[in-house]
Parts: structure tokens; C-alpha cells; sequence
């Protein structure tokens, strides 16, 4: 399965008025084929990247004469490597893999965010119940090791991807541990939930909807943290562009980005219909349409749009990759933010 769980609380149910009527105007009647400007566009096929799903599912996209040409990546750093060959314009793609391809010497700009702490880390089995009695996560964890004789192990997407980092940041930031204290084993998206249901591991950094789908499956897993209580403002999915496309075609990125600040605002103001373009997206015959209408509202969604938001726990997590060595360079956050993009759109649409 392609799907995970897949984390300050923003507030989802802002009252918006006249936000829809100044985008249809922004992007105008729907343009023929040949009119329209089109994006080589690589994604992961995550809830976090929502805003994406929501777009095309309404039909804003041709509406403002544009066409997305996707491709589906298993990995933040799968995309990466497509990123360095030279292919893609547009990535919604996660800050850590950004950071990764600009410090690699990818010209790319983070022109919008899409989610912020999105993460979770979920035990199951008898991590679940250790760490239900236990007076914190550390405890359950050093609990766990005595008990059964051997390190927890833990599930997560590829070493550099933000649930990866996010776990590591809160066993040695939060929690005081050593890394070798638990056994992390990187595995592509789908393996993640599969491992959790099966009780192949003992918990998991994932991002929903794996957290909702595995909570219902399994009602004794226990969330050991959430969000903001493993990285505090932790960034995560975001829209990149290629330097040249956003020479290129401004006008298309600005109005693209306008559509996605748009769909932020259904997924916090009308969660059921917006859940239900990114069930048609990423979940059609793998969970049910309930299943994911819930994810979309878990705390472990907390939608945004504007990147500024992000720029100081993007820092953060900058210097923290260094560390780990998962950033071979640093990267002047300057160069790797634009923006102007953002502020152009939300001008439009007032």
C-alpha cells in the first residue's frame, strides 16, 4: 500500500468569505489544450500532500489553464535522485529531500508549505502496553529492552526522509537516548503499515492516514508521541519549484500556488469533501472513504500554506540533518525559500 500515516495546532475552521470567488476569477474559464502551460510534476503519494489531490480533484487546475504531467515516487529521496538527473519542475516532495537536493547543488525553491508536525510515533503489541502504564516514553522504551531482552524496533520511511529525522530528533532531543538504544529500519511507505499490522515491528514513526488505519485495525496501539511533543513546529511536506521553471512560467506557479492556498482551506473548513479527492487519490480500494475523512482531521494534520511559517523549525531540522550526516552541505535557508511566490498568490485571492 502506497499510504501512510503519512505531523502548535493550526486552526482548521477559519471563516474564508469571498476566498473562492477571487480564485475562479484568478484562474478564469477553462482554456483548450493548446493554451495551456504545462508542469513535469513529481509527488509522494501521501496525506500530506493533500493540497495536490484537492486540486485536481476539483477541476481548478484546467480551470486556470494548466496542465500536471506526475510522477509517483515511493521516497522523498527516490525523488531526489530524479530531482539531480534533471527531471521534474514541481515537487510536493518533504522538506528534509528539499533540503537534500539544494545542499546537492539543485537549483529548487520552496515556494509554499503544505502540513506542519505531522508526525507520530505508534506502538503496538508490547510496546503498546508498557508504554500505556509507563510515566513517559523513555521509560516504556528502557522498560521494553529489560522485558524482552532486546532493542525496540522501529519502522520508518528511508534514512533523510522527515518521519526518519523527526524519530531520530526525539529519541536524542526529547528523550535523552542514544540511537543505538532502539533498532531503526528504514522501508518504503506501503512496508511501514504492513510491518504494524502484522507486528513485524514494535512501533513506527509514520504520518497518517497509517496512524488512523492501524488504530482502527489494532485498538490497543498506543501513540507514545504526536506532533509538536517530538519536534516542536516540525516542518514537513512542502511545494518545491526548479529555478528555471519559476523563471519561466511565474504567472502559472503564482496562480498554482494561489489554488493551493485555496485547497488548504477546504481541507481545514470542509474536511469530508476534501477527504474525499485524496481518498480517490491515494486510497480507492486500499481503505474506506470513513478511514480517511478521520486522518484528514487527526491532530496529526495540522494544514498551512504560507512557507514563512516554517522557516525557523526548518533551521531546526537543517542543522540536526547536519548532524546526523544525512546533509552532506548546509544550505543557506535563503536560497532555498522564495517567498515572494506565496505572497503573491495570497494577494490575489483577498
Amino acid at each position: 500500500m502506497d499510504i501512510l500515516l503519512t505531523a502548535t495546532t493550526v486552526a482548521r475552521r477559519t471563516v474564508l468569505v469571498g476566498a473562492a470567488a477571487a480564485l475562479l476569477a484568478l484562474a478564469g474559464p477553462a482554456l483548450p489544450q493548446s493554451n495551456k502551460v504545462a508542469f513535469d510534476v513529481g509527488y509522494l503519494p501521501i496525506l500530506p500532500m493533500a493540497q495536490l489531490f484537492v486540486m485536481e480533484g476539483e477541476g481548478w487546475l484546467d480551470e486556470a489553464g494548466i496542465v500536471f504531467n506526475k510522477t509517483r515516487f515511493s521516497s522523498g529521496p527516490a525523488m531526489v535522485q530524479a530531482i539531480a538527473s534533471g527531471k521534474m519542475e514541481m515537487m510536493w516532495i518533504g522538506i528534509g529531500p528539499a533540503m537534500v537536493a539544494r545542499a546537492n547543488g539543485i537549483d529548487i525553491k520552496v515556494v509554499a508549505a503544505n502540513v506542519i508536525e505531522q508526525v507520530g510515533v505508534l506502538a503496538v503489541g508490547r510496546l503498546a502496553e508498557v508504554s500505556r502504564g509507563s510515566t513517559s516514553a523513555g521509560v516504556a522504551l528502557a522498560e521494553f529492552t529489560k522485558a524482552k531482552g532486546r532493542r525496540p524496533k522501529f519502522a520508518t520511511l528511508p534514512k533523510g526522509s522527515v518521519p526518519d529525522t523527526v524519530l531520530r530528533y526525539w529519541l536524542l532531543r526529547k528523550l535523552g537516548m542514544r540511537l543505538d538504544d532502539v533498532e531503526i529500519v528504514g522501508m518504503g511507505a506501503g512496508r511501514v503499515q504492513q510491518a504494524l499490522l502484522a507486528g513485524a515491528v514494535d512501533g513506527a514513526s509514520i504520518l497518517e492516514p497509517v496512524l488512523t488505519v492501524v488504530r482502527e485495525a489494532k485498538p490497543d496501539a498506543y501513540v507514545m508521541g504526536l506532533g509538536g511533543e517530538l519536534f516542536p513546529n516540525q516542518p514537513g511536506a512542502v511545494v518545491a519549484v526548479r529555478g528555471e521553471a519559476l523563471a519561466q512560467k511565474r504567472g502559472a506557479i503564482d496562480k498554482i500556488v494561489a489554488l493551493h492556498i485555496r485547497a488548504t482551506k477546504m481541507l481545514r473548513n470542509d474536511p469530508k469533501r476534501a477527504a474525499r479527492h485524496v481518498h480517490a487519490a491515494i486510497g480507492a480500494g486500499l481503505i474506506k472513504l470513513d478511514i480517511m475523512q478521520k486522518a484528514v482531521v487527526s491532530p496529526a494534520n495540522n494544514f498551512v500554506s504560507d512557507p514563512r511559517v516554517i522557516v525557523a523549525a526548518t533551521k531546526v531540522m537543517h542543522d540536526f540533518s547536519a548532524e546526523m550526516g544525512t546533509l552532506r552541505k548546509k544550505v543557506p535557508l535563503d536560497l532555498l525559500f522564495d517567498s515572494s511566490v506565496y505572497e503573491a498568490a495570497e494577494k490575489s485571492e483577498k
